[in-house]
């Protein structure tokens, strides 16, 4: 039998054969299936509240729909709410709600257990089947959040080409692969090990930064597949006294601080830290110092034909303990460094071209501010990590793209919509609060109608919301604020915590208020 990875890389380069272009497949007569799969570390996963209902972040694809002969097929673990896709449906610029539904199948497995929605899809060959025979040959293609074995065999058993990376090339994608690509291509990043696989070479590994760098202040551990930061931990040598100490002085420090790791993680223990990179590997590196420093990146993709395209750059929101949690982010970045970083973002990208990799990748960074010698602000730029996937920068970025069929300007690094006016936004996955629990997407339609809190096809600026499926149980949402200018994007978004505020501080006063004898199951 042909060897599958050589079957896979075949599938994909149907791709090439079909589209040059990113904007030639997007804008073509297709059948697209979307898998939303977070196929990673299912115990690192559970880290993050909700995370099952982050299969709601590639609902953006449903956009997709504004060309009349594209269909879709969006798989999930389990049912979404019929609110959210009208909500999804109804953005759609000029084209009949109907027209749209009749063009999208939407399948739930009904399987809330902690496997990877691949992996559920793999173990149904009926629904597998059904799949199969709702696809036009030769004219689809799939989707997903982050590519492994499990998507390529996806790919295989359906036999349509996965637009992503070989599963072969993720190695560029992890903590350790990162620093390998910055080094190879010349891009500067922080002082650090190589993969480590075991807590001792860890601590020795540890040593050896420290020895190379005698005043560094902190390292960071990294778990080499971790992910939104989830997978870090901090280790502070700042009350260390510095001089004279031998490579044994420092390994046995080392050895006795290693186990009280402040971990970005809530709940995270040194032991089970410990069979995490007994697994998963882990890595260490200086922490770069600084105030008032920033973590920006930028998004690129490698299309079909192999050239690279910058999509756009942000300055991430970060927090947790030491701000290596990913929370939300801005567009565009600063325009004192966006540029920079989208020089460095397309060589990195060049560089995974060769090495093979398709599609989707972004670059994360840490930018540290200085005075030069005529008194300008200047900053100086860090990669940290590649990312092979969908990231938090992603969804934010295609709901602006696919809202206003707007397009980036590569001089600028700003987006401009279709009334040549520039476009900024601020997104977050991570709008978490108490006081929001409860709160089903019903009740979330209710207060954006009441409010006024949708997205303006007419100024194309407003709110767009997703996340709605862990509202009720975690009093978490994601959303994307879209205006004219920074300080328009920021002014929406406040509001939108404003209202959600005010409207679950008295609850049943304002439930009250909406629709007091409205029985369940009635329309308005």
């Amino acid at each position: 039998m042909q060897d599958r990875s050589e079957q896979f890389k075949q599938l994909q380069a149907q791709l090439a054969e079909r589209w040059q272009s990113i904007e030639e497949l997007e804008q073509e007569d297709a059948d697209i299936l979307v898998i939303p799969s977070f196929s990673l570390d299912q115990q690192e996963l559970q880290k993050i509240d909700g995370f099952l209902h982050y299969e709601e972040r590639l609902l953006f694809s449903l956009i997709r729909l504004r060309h009349p002969q594209t269909r879709l097929i969006y798989v999930t673990s389990q049912p979404l709410p019929p609110i959210v896709i009208d909500y999804y449906l109804q953005l759609l610029p000029g084209i009949p709600f109907s027209h749209a539904r009749d063009r999208l199948l939407l399948l739930p497995i009904y399987d809330q257990s902690a496997k990877s929605l691949s992996q559920k899809l793999l173990d149904r060959p009926r629904l597998l089947d059904r799949i199969r025979q709702s696809l036009r040959p030769h004219r689809s293609y799939m989707v997903c959040f982050n590519s492994t074995e499990l998507e390529r065999e996806l790919s295989l058993q359906l036999d349509i080409p996965l637009l992503a990376a070989n599963p072969d090339l993720l190695h560029w994608g992890t903590k350790s692969g990162s620093r390998e690509a910055f080094a190879d291509c010349m891009v500067p990043h922080p002082d650090g090990s190589l993969l480590m696989q075991t807590p001792e070479d860890l601590v020795k590994a540890a040593a050896e930064l420290w020895s190379r760098q005698p005043h560094l202040k902190r390292m960071v551990v990294k778990l080499n597949q971790g992910f939104s930061g989830e997978g870090n931990a901090l280790l502070n040598l700042q009350d260390v006294p510095q001089s004279d100490l031998t490579f044994a002085d420092r390994l046995a420090i080392i050895g006795d601080r290693m186990p009280q790791l402040a971990f970005e993680a809530e709940g995270e223990t040194w032991p089970h830290f410990c069979d995490r990179i007994l697994k998963l590997g882990a890595i260490v590196e200086a922490f770069v110092e600084g105030e008032n420093k920033r973590s920006p990146s930028v998004q690129g993709r490698v299309t079909p034909a192999g050239s690279v395209e910058i999509l756009s750059t942000h300055d991430q929101i970060l927090g947790g303990p030491s701000g290596q949690i990913y929370l939300g982010c801005r567009f565009p970045a600063d325009a004192a460094y966006r540029l920079q970083l989208q020089d460095l973002g397309l060589k990195i990208g060049q560089y995974l071209a060769q090495k093979g990799v398709l599609e989707r990748y972004s670059v994360d960074f840490v930018a540290v501010p200085h005075q030069s010698d005529t008194g300008e602000t200047c900053w100086d730029l860090h990669a940290i990590e590649i990312n092979l996937r969908k990231g938090g920068t992603t969804h934010p970025f295609m709901t602006l793209k696919l809202l206003t069929n707007g397009t980036y300007d590569h001089q600028t690094g700003e987006f401009f919509g279709q009334q040549g006016l520039p476009k900024c936004y601020v997104a977050t996955d991570n709008l978490c609060k108490d006081l929001y629990q409860g709160l089903l997407p019903n009740d979330l339609m209710d207060i954006i109608a009441d409010h006024h809190l949708h997205f303006e096809t007419g100024s194309e600026t407003g709110t767009v919301f997703h996340l709605m499926g862990c509202l009720s149980e975690f009093g978490k949402l994601g959303l994307t604020s879209i205006g004219n200018t920074p300080e328009q994007a920021d002014a929406i978004y406040r509001q939108v915590i404003d209202v959600l505020d005010l409207e679950t501080a008295t609850p049943a006063l304002n439930s009250a208020r909406r629709s007091p004898t409205l029985p369940i199951g009635w329309s308005h």
